[in-house]
């Protein structure tokens, strides 16, 4: 029993794909629509699944086709993450036989399809498999690395990725002096889809290593949104996941995870380090002229269109980058607009992990470094 799956977003067709062949179906997949018809009157499936929203050629004309090809009544299902009445009203009509809509289990999908061909014979009904949540969108998360060989929470990110598809996690090698490199490499084998390490061989702090994270998956096509992660995961994924969300369903171009207390979060920080942040926050909020609650939390989403924006030149401070990514959206969009396209997102849990590289001492500097920024974008 064979299967076609077109779909622009390859970080969707993996895992696809995979469970598809393990279950004991014949599977071929494509990104590009035009392609996807041409493997589609060679390969002749029993079933397409195929998304609407493609850049080069829309689903529904890939529905179209096949109609009208000498294998009419292929069985035809909609993996999309459009809602909209008039374009599922459009689908049936054309004959789909199924529509499903985004994000959705990967357990789902492949029971309809059962459901629409049979189950192929070399089938183990036996086996169990993790239940993957399909996205409707693709992300890519940097997360920078300076000599996390012993914290990095290695299980925590893959078992993430496994169970949810749409991830793409870019660690950062910030010129580490310890193992952390190959620490990355070992975490990356048999992950190379949806894991990158990428290399810087000089310590250059993190502000640089987020930079060029960035700017690197932000040439990635098949990617939506782009952010980015502190290694120590004092944010954890899920909470970055409600970031995602937020972004999507709005217009905002970049949201930022807030460490504020609040009643049913658990938000723990060194009695210390929350003095001085409240301090430094003060600082922040007179300089973006901005009601911001907490810039310097290590947890936010962009939209792709403000990667450049944001990420285009080096930064003049090593800590407190982000206050200088506010300030060249406001400088770039104006203040009104920049407070119409920059949230702030409560967090539900943030934990300050041991080991963490900034220091009293270096929460001390970030003052002078403050009126470095206010003076290098006083125009």
């Amino acid at each position: 029993m064979k299967i076609l799956a077109i779909d622009d977003q390859k970080l969707v067709l993996i895992p696809l794909e995979n469970r598809l062949k393990e279950i004991g179906y014949e599977v071929i997949t494509e990104t590009d629509g035009h392609k996807g018809i041409e493997i589609f009157n060679s390969f002749q499936p029993d079933l397409v699944i195929v998304d609407i929203n493609m850049p080069t050629i829309s689903g529904l004309e890939i529905v179209k086709h096949i109609r009208n090809s000498n294998k009419p009544k292929t069985a035809i299902m909609i993996l999309s993450g459009n809602t909209d009445d008039e374009m599922i009203t459009e689908g049936f009509e054309l004959g789909v036989n199924d529509y499903m809509k985004k994000p959705l289990s990967l357990t789902e999908v492949c029971l309809r399809a059962k459901n629409l061909i049979g189950v192929p014979e070399n089938n183990n009904p036996k086996k169990t498999f993790k239940n993957t949540i399909i996205q409707e969108r693709c992300v890519g998360v940097v997360i920078p690395c300076y000599n996390e060989e012993k914290r990095l929470f290695s299980t925590e990110f893959t078992d993430y990725i496994k169970k949810h598809s749409g991830y793409h996690l870019c660690f950062v090698n910030d010129g580490s002096t310890d193992k952390t490199l190959e620490v990355l490499n070992e975490l990356r084998k048999g992950r190379e889809d949806f894991i990158t390490v990428y290399d810087c061989e000089k310590n250059g702090g993190k502000a640089e290593a987020v930079r060029q994270g960035m700017l690197y998956m932000a040439k990635q096509e098949d990617l939506d949104y782009i952010g980015f992660l502190d290694a120590d995961l004092s944010t954890d994924l899920s909470d970055f996941d409600d970031l995602v969300k937020t972004i999507e369903n709005s217009n905002y171009k970049i949201v930022s995870g807030s460490r504020i207390s609040r009643m049913g979060a658990n938000i723990t920080k060194e009695s210390a380090r929350k003095i001085i942040s409240l301090t430094i926050n003060y600082i922040i909020r007179n300089i973006l002229k901005m009601d911001f609650k907490d810039t310097q939390c290590g947890a936010k989403i962009f939209h792709k269109d403000v990667i450049d924006i944001s990420f285009g030149e080096k930064f003049v401070t090593q800590w407190i980058f982000d206050v200088e990514i506010f300030r060249r959206i406001t400088l770039h969009f104006g203040l009104d607009k920049a407070k119409e396209i920059l949230c702030e997102q409560p967090l539900k849990r943030w934990i300050h992990a041991d080991g963490s590289k900034l220091s009293m001492k270096d929460s001390v500097k970030i003052v002078g470094q403050l009126a470095q920024i206010k003076w290098h974008y006083r125009k």
